[in-house]
């Protein structure tokens, strides 16, 4: 496949017939995704995120990430906090209809 790298990986086996052992070898191939990098888990559970995709997501120290069991894998993903949602409703109604949907909402609770 295009972008993928190769990797071999020799298997061997020893089968006795009695007088000899025959050995018998596989030779696997595992594809590997470029985009993938291996990282090592240390015995308390923590990893090093590459520093390439630390700056490429905005990820620094103090950083909150959500983890998600992807069933095949886990998943960090950088958490949105209430600031990165400024602004996400821009262009879905002008600050008219906001002020009067937020008047409306006001006389509800009274």
């Amino acid at each position: 496949m295009v972008g993928e790298s190769l990797k071999l990986l020799l298997v061997g086996s020893a089968v006795s017939d009695g007088s000899r052992n025959v050995y018998q070898y596989y030779a696997l191939a595992v594809l590997r995704d470029p985009r993938m990098t291996e990282v090592v888990v240390t015995r308390k559970g923590q990893t090093t995120i590459p520093a390439e995709l630390r700056a490429k997501y905005r990820i620094q120290e103090g950083s909150r990430l959500e983890v998600i069991d992807a069933g095949n894998g886990i998943v960090f993903r950088p958490r949105k906090s209430f600031l990165d949602l400024g602004g996400s409703g821009a262009g879905k109604a002008t600050v008219t209809e906001m002020k009067r949907l937020l008047d409306k909402l006001r006389e509800e609770d009274v």
